[in-house]
């Protein structure tokens, strides 16, 4: 039997909510006075904070041009309105914050060796981190607290907001901390943080600053200069890379309760369905679960989440010899239907895309396919284009609260991008660099190897600028390895390349032509009941929005400094504390 340990995820929470405090300690609870004696408390306590961590969703990247959802999203149409309250819906909450900084603030009297006791602080040192970097990420500027407030610290409680880059440089403090305390992942205990997890996190944060202070022009000096946060993206991903842990995996069909299935591997749609990832390679954190212990969703999300991969998203695979779709000579079979648009193309498609290659079902020792029928529909699919990176072939998976294979926290394959587009951008990704990185990805899929002179694609997509061949097919490799793991939109808001939503194609699902619907009941398509289509440069289309949305909508334009890459603040904050003020074009 595998070990796994499981993380309480609320033991202890509402201690730190706590404000007032008697001389008293009852028999019957925890105070201060009776707590933080020992390495024990802390470990308890930091428990309650693991919740913060990714868990299992395939609903990560829909609000990008990946997806398309059976409701339009009101932010990426502009109709997004200014909340009235704080909460942890429109991110303005502070609760997770003082917890950590109540821990923070009392640790000092618990008894332990200094590495014992600083693993812990550790580890809520990263989980501030965490939050501070989604903080920054959604509205900029925010009041930095490193102690938890008390109703007396007015100064505090109603003070600004901190700049960006302070509040930048302790997130960074933070992640560095804990990559000096931690463990390595070979002597943490299972699914708890270790050293590689704060690396791969402290890297993500400079790849996302890094490059949005470039693109949006940002001024930063020193260590939080564009460059010199690329550096450092640079610098913790090679010490991952050069410490012999991670390899990326071609995920086994017995890990997964997968059958064979001739000619179509699924080495890379494998690797999100095994069911222990402990000695998985390609996992620098995960999340475990196990029958009748610990249980998720997914797999019976993932078929009823009323929402599909776009056209676009579709497009953007590469030939199976590496040569963009649109090219001349470059064999793609069109899109008249499913089979005709995976043919020849890069293999992860037919692993991500439901088509008849791909076993749907695994039941009783015979492979199902899914019927056409049923990868469209309002609760389904609303492309034709089904998303089924996380879809499991056993059916007792696919129950409700009943799936169980393990859950990627952080994974290798994101080291890996993050070196090769931070190399980019600074000018310094050789060949050697791309071998380390990209084609090691291509190679789990049979993809030829990427150069650092690629050919240009005929059809670019349009990021609203120029930008070299190289920088765009690393931007492509990430977005088709990472699809549905959450990266897409801060992706494109650090690139400044929310140029990308005026495409049509990013609304838009299969071709409607005679071949595409001879394989579907009649009645699939408009009609009374049908699914609704849309005529776009003399072909239709699958369109979701028919009814509500014309594909030129005024509300898909992102303009200059858009008021779309911060978030409002509430407006009840702003009447408390009359020295926060709202972020740009949101009064």
């Amino acid at each position: 039997m595998k070990f796994k340990n499981y993380i309480a995820l609320a033991l202890l929470a509402g201690m730190a909510a706590a404000c007032d405090y008697t001389d008293l300690s009852p028999l019957d609870s925890f105070t201060d006075q009776s707590y933080w004696k020992s390495s024990k408390d802390l470990k308890l306590y930091a428990n309650g904070l693991y919740g913060l961590l990714s868990s299992p969703s395939a609903t990560l990247d829909n609000t990008s041009d990946n997806f398309v959802t059976s409701n339009y999203s009101s932010y990426l149409f502009d109709e997004m309105t200014v909340p009235t309250e704080a909460s942890g819906n429109n991110g303005w909450d502070w609760g997770n914050i003082r917890s950590c900084n109540y821990f923070l603030s009392r640790y000092q009297t618990a008894q332990g060796s200094e590495s014992e006791i600083n693993k812990y602080v550790a580890e809520v040192r990263f989980f501030r981190g965490l939050l501070y970097f989604s903080k920054v990420k959604m509205f900029g500027d925010v009041p930095f607290y490193d102690k938890d407030l008390q109703t007396d610290d007015t100064e505090q409680l109603y003070k600004a907001r901190d700049p960006q880059d302070v509040v930048i440089a302790k997130v960074i403090d933070d992640f560095k901390y804990a990559i000096k305390w931690l463990p390595e992942k070979a002597l943490a205990e299972s699914g708890r943080l270790n050293k590689e997890a704060a690396r791969t996190q402290l890297a993500r944060v400079c790849l996302h600053f890094g490059t949005y202070k470039k693109y949006h022009n940002q001024t930063g000096t020193g260590a939080l200069s564009a460059n010199a946060l690329l550096k450092e993206a640079v610098a913790q991903t090679d010490t991952l890379m050069n410490s012999g842990k991670f390899e990326i995996v071609k995920g086994s069909d017995a890990g997964c309760d997968q059958m064979p299935f001739s000619g179509y591997p699924l080495y890379y749609s494998n690797q999100f369905t095994q069911e222990d990832l402990s000695a998985n390679k390609e996992c620098i954190l995960a999340r475990f679960y196990e029958p009748s212990v610990l249980t998720h969703e997914l797999g019976r999300q993932v078929q009823n989440g009323g929402m599909g991969l776009s056209k676009d998203f579709v497009e953007s695979f590469l030939m199976k010899d590496g040569t963009p779709i649109y090219n001349t000579g470059s064999g793609y079979a069109g899109d008249d239907n499913l089979e005709k648009e995976i043919t020849n193309r890069d293999p992860r498609l037919y692993q991500i895309v439901d088509n008849n290659h791909k076993p749907y079902y695994v039941r009783n020792g015979e492979r199902i396919l899914n019927e056409p029928a049923n990868r469209v529909g309002a609760s389904k699919s609303v492309t034709g284009y089904d998303c089924v990176k996380f879809h499991h072939a056993n059916t007792v998976q696919q129950e409700a609260r009943n799936s169980t294979f393990d859950w990627f926290v952080y994974r290798y394959a994101e080291v890996l991008l993050i070196n090769a587009e931070a190399n980019a951008e600074l000018g310094t990704c050789t060949q050697d660099v791309l071998d380390k990185t990209i084609n090691k990805l291509r190679d789990r899929v049979g993809m030829p190897h990427l150069t650092t002179s690629p050919v240009t694609d005929a059809k670019p997509i349009n990021y609203g600028y120029s930008l070299s061949n190289l920088i765009y097919e690393i931007r492509r490799e990430r977005r088709i390895e990472l699809v549905a793991e959450g990266f897409r939109l801060d992706d494109l808001k650090r690139w400044n390349a929310m140029k990308l939503m005026e495409n049509p194609k990013t609304m838009l699902g299969i071709k409607i032509t005679p071949l595409s619907v001879s394989e579907f009941p009649a009645g699939t398509f408009d009609g009374q009941n049908g699914r609704p289509t849309v005529s776009y440069n003399g072909a239709t289309y699958l369109y979701q929005y028919k009814a509500a949305k014309q594909l030129d909508d005024a509300g898909r334009k992102w303009k200059t400094n858009d008021r779309r890459f911060l978030y409002p603040l509430p407006k009840q904050e702003l009447v408390l504390n009359k020295a926060l003020t709202q972020n740009p074009n949101w009064e």
